[in-house]
Parts: C-alpha cells; structure tokens; sequence
C-alpha cells in the first residue's frame, strides 16, 4: 500500500470510527434514563411493543422510563398483577398510582348517604391488597360530585372527616392517597374537588401522611393556571404529579404549558416521587410513540 492509498484508509477509517461513536452516543442517550420519574400506562407504545402487558413495560423501560402508572390496575385478575409487578422489580421500574376510589356521578365524600361513605371506606380496604400485590405506595382518590342542596363548607367537613377514615385504614399499611383535583371547564363540570388552593386545604385538615395531593398540571392550567407559585404554595402536601398539554392533553410541546420550565422547578425541589403521563398521544402509530418519547426528552432537557 502505498501512503497516499494508507492515508485515505486511515481518513476513512477515523471518520467511520467517529460516525459510529457518535451513533452509539445518541442510542446511548436516547435510551438513558430522565431526571424525573416520568411513569407511562399500558397502551401509549402498544404499536411499538404489542399488546403484551410485559413487553410494554420493558420497551419503556429500554427507552429510559423507570416507573409506570396503571389506573386500571384494581380490574385487572390477580395473575396479571402479580406478572406485572415481577416484570417491574426485575426491570428496576417504580409503580406509580392506580385508582381506589372515583366517581363522576355521585355524591360520595361530600355527601351525608351513610350507604355511599361506607362504600368508599370498602373501596379503600380492597385497595390494600392490590398495592401490596403491585408494589404501589399511592392510590388516587377522587371525592365525587358537588351537593347541590348542601352548602359548601358542611360539605368539605363532610370530606374532611371520610378522608380522615380513610387515613386510619391507610396508615398502618403506609400507603397514600393522592386527592386529584379535576377541572370544570372542559372535562368533569360538577366535581367536589377542583382546586389545588381546596385540595391544600382539606390536606392540611386532614393532617394524615397518608393523605396528599395529586397535583395534575393538565388539569389545574385550566381551573387556575399560575402553576409555578400554586405548586410552591401547596408543596408540603403534594404526594404526586401528573402531566398533560393543555389544550388537547397530549405530550408536553403540544400546547401551552411550558413544561421545561415545571419539570425544571419540581426537580430544583428535590420531588424524587412520579409524573405521570396522564394524556393521550398526538399522533397516531409508531410515529405518535415516538413523538411522546421525543416530547419527554425536550422536557426534562433542562
């Protein structure tokens, strides 16, 4: 060989060894994990991974996701939540929240219908054993409709007092019910809690560690907006987080919210608990995954 031929195989070789190096650098970057726990559900990568319950987990988890949220966990059959959370503790991925208690049609917590409380408290003792099964510390609970006949303040110390059986229950087992706050506007008009400033209230009443927020950042944009300063003024009692774009609630990036900057602030905090990515996604296929992917990693790019 002579060295015009062994300084281009050289060149050559040093550019293709610098291309792959850098190719190895971004699937190590794309794949690596976020600065917050930003939790998936079953069914926003089903076209990348399938339908098999396992092989979500585990293509989120290879994409750098390391918890995970299930509202449906509690209708699930046993065998599947006992495979969900084996497959979770191999892949080294936190459950976030399922769903103990909600509803959108009846008065419950607000209310006085001894029948309708005693149902909560039941819903409440059957969520025990789905955590322990799953491996899950929160629960989210949503205090039914607003009583049109009962003036506001009777109904929060109604809420109040069911709350606090609630946490007697809760408390030896520690796990944590996270309040949500749902907006008026555009999803649930009619529901008991609404406000992050109410949910903050009722929390510090009930005074329970087995009693938080689950701030949902979809969600209060709409009823309150002024995230940054509602999420300081309740932060002793926020337990959870979840995302969602607004308008649409789709990834972060698709509507107004600068998530960069939340993310920013609540990681500057020290929160070390779950986001979950309570929204749908804004395209459809394995484009629209990836999108949600990509849109995470814009975010949590601070």
């Amino acid at each position: 060989m002579n060295r015009r031929d062994f300084l281009t195989t050289s060149v050559a070789g040093t550019a293709a060894a610098g291309l792959t190096a850098a190719a190895a650098a971004d699937d190590a970057k794309e794949n690596s994990s976020f600065k917050l726990k930003y939790a998936p559900h079953f069914g926003m990568f089903r076209n990348s991974a399938g339908n098999d319950l396992v092989s979500q987990l585990e293509f989120a988890r290879d994409r750098g996701f390391v918890a995970w949220e299930d509202n449906g966990m509690k209708k699930k059959s046993v065998e599947d939540q006992e495979r969900i959370a084996k497959a979770m503790e191999r892949l080294g991925m936190q459950m976030g929240v399922f769903v103990a208690s909600a509803t959108f049609t009846d008065v419950t917590f607000a209310g006085t219908d001894k029948a309708k409380r005693e149902q909560v408290l039941k819903e409440i003792e059957e969520s025990i054993e789905v955590a322990k099964r799953v491996n899950a510390k929160w629960m989210t609970v949503v205090p039914g409709r607003y009583d049109e006949k009962l003036p506001s303040d009777y109904q929060t110390a109604n809420c109040i007092e069911l709350l606090k059986r609630c946490c007697d229950i809760l408390e030896p087992h520690d796990l944590v019910m996270v309040l949500e706050p749902l907006n008026h506007h555009t999803n649930h008009p009619g529901t008991f809690l609404y406000g992050s400033p109410q949910a903050y209230m009722i929390c510090r009443a009930v005074d329970s560690p087995s009693c938080k927020i689950l701030f949902d950042i979809y969600h209060q944009q709409i009823t309150e907006g002024n995230l940054i300063p509602n999420i300081d003024h309740c932060w002793d009692e926020i337990g959870y987080f979840q995302a969602g774009d607004n308008p649409g609630r789709k990834e972060p990036g698709t509507g107004e919210i600068n998530y960069r900057n939340v993310f920013r602030h609540i990681h500057a905090r020290g929160f070390d608990g779950v986001v979950g990515m309570e929204h749908g996604n804004s395209k459809k296929g394995e484009e629209g995954e990836e999108a949600v992917i990509a849109a995470y990693r814009d975010a949590d790019s601070f």
